[in-house]
């Protein structure tokens, strides 16, 4: 009897020292099992786990190796945001007019809308950002102050982040789809439009069949084929800066259901202000003059006039509502307004180089080495990104504690019942996020770079590394 009790307190000895390694030690076994697998065989595979409340390393494997983030790098920006701008920033868009009203109500002088950066006017993701109701907004303002006929244009003025709308970090084929939008002080609708396809048998060519809402201003030559089922969606659009040619080339597979893929305006200000002057025009304030921006303006050697009499100023929604659609979603336009907004706020020009200065001067009097947050953008889509998984993870750390947590928190989507980011282009794949093991919560950052075969099967591996935790 003795003995067995012997033998049952040695028993219980060891499996209470070895269940207080368990996490470890699996995350060892489970990370090792990945980085020897087949689909990691040139890859650079990198983990850090840390306890979320203390910053204490559970578990490292190349923490300093420097990774293309993709998306995940949307954590830095959002947390840097919430730092330097706040949980309730709100940008304004400021509308108003030049010259005078004369007493039978003509405008002798143009509507100008003002942009500030909002990333959300003319959103669908809110009531009080939807196109229409913004329309509305606007015609109610031009008629509170008496005017009843404009003899000049509507001005869409987008001057205030500069003339740069794409960040020098990413590639051709991105821009001119939805995704890759420009950054614009004045954008509309997400800066993005839908195009309807005429689809047909597999290796016949595909036609465009109309836009949503209806472009005018552009033009469109598809070079698409449709391809086997299964095959997914391979449809890319090109638009040279400036230009009004698109092209749509590569593949759109026969069982796709939505035939539909979303391209970026080149052009948001202006297309803002042709949606105002043909609302305008339909409810009787004729405009005279045709719509213009301020790139169509720089055309004819031309800068838009200054607001003379401000007519009303509409404000975005708090910072943490769009942080919360910005990771949900991983909306890249808004990753890019708020990285020129940080700038401007710091009183620097907005521009997307500006916004990583800012970010990495914060992070490193925070203690991090800015080299191991070397970065081209506030999204993650430019492939040149290099981020540690050590600085991703002790940046996740640094939000725990404090007052708009719940909100990053929030808005962080539940991929694998975890709560985390993803990331993902061209032999990428990353999550990074929070999950709680036993009572401890904890914050991780695993990226694969380089791997080879599907993305479902990296993803899958991946996941029994995370797997782990739970």
């Amino acid at each position: 009897m003795m003995r067995k009790r012997s033998w049952l307190v040695s028993f219980l000895l060891i499996t209470g020292y070895a269940h207080a390694q368990t996490l470890q030690q699996q995350l060892q076994t489970a990370f090792g099992k990945l980085q020897q697998d087949s689909q990691c065989r040139y890859a650079s595979v990198s983990l850090t786990v840390l306890d979320a409340k203390t910053g204490e390393q559970v578990f490292t494997a190349n923490p300093n190796m420097g990774l293309a983030t993709a998306s995940t790098l949307k954590t830095i920006t959002s947390i840097t945001a919430f730092n330097l701008l706040g949980a309730d920033y709100q940008y304004q868009t400021t509308i108003g007019y030049t010259g005078s009203i004369t007493t039978d109500g003509t405008l002798n002088g143009n509507i100008i809308i003002k942009g500030g950066g909002d990333p959300t006017l003319g959103s669908w993701r809110w009531n009080t950002t939807k196109e229409n109701y913004i329309l509305n907004l606007l015609v109610a303002a031009v008629q509170k102050a008496g005017i009843k006929k404009i003899s000049g244009s509507v001005i869409g003025d987008d001057s205030a982040y500069g003339t740069q709308a794409i960040p020098d970090g990413w590639i051709w084929q991105d821009v001119g789809n939805y995704y890759g939008a420009g950054i614009n002080a004045l954008c509309w609708h997400e800066n993005q439009f839908d195009i309807k396809l005429k689809t047909g048998a597999v290796g016949s060519a595909i036609s465009v069949d109309r836009t949503i809402p209806l472009m005018p201003y552009l033009n469109f030559k598809s070079e698409l084929t449709n391809a086997p089922a299964g095959t997914g969606d391979r449809a890319f659009i090109y638009l040279p800066v400036g230009g009004k040619l698109m092209y749509l080339r590569g593949t759109y597979a026969v069982d796709q259901t939505k035939k539909t893929v979303s391209g970026a305006m080149p052009d948001p200000a202006f297309d803002v202000a042709l949606r105002l002057t043909d609302t305008m025009n339909r409810l009787g304030l004729k405009v005279s003059g045709e719509p213009q921006s301020t790139l169509t303006l720089a055309v004819k050697g031309e800068t838009a006039p200054a607001i003379a009499k401000t007519l009303t100023v509409i404000e975005s929604p708090e910072l943490n509502k769009i942080i919360y659609w910005l990771n949900q979603k991983s909306l890249n336009l808004y990753a890019e307004q708020l990285l020129k907004t940080i700038a401007f706020k710091a009183g620097k020009e907005p521009t997307t180089p500006n916004g990583i200065t800012v970010l990495q001067d914060f992070w490193k009097a925070k203690g991090i080495d800015i080299k191991t947050l070397n970065i081209y953008d506030g999204s993650g889509l430019s492939p040149g990104n290099r981020v540690t998984t050590l600085t991703m993870a002790r940046i996740l750390q640094s939000a725990k504690g404090q007052a708009w947590y719940k909100y990053f928190y929030d808005s962080l989507p539940i991929y694998n019942d975890m709560k985390m980011k993803s990331g993902s282009i061209a032999d990428v794949l990353a999550y990074t996020g929070y999950q709680t093991y036993k009572g401890r919560e904890l914050c991780f950052s695993i990226i694969v770079n380089n791997y080879n075969g599907t993305t479902k099967g990296i993803k899958e591996k991946m996941f029994r590394v995370l797997n782990v935790m739970k």
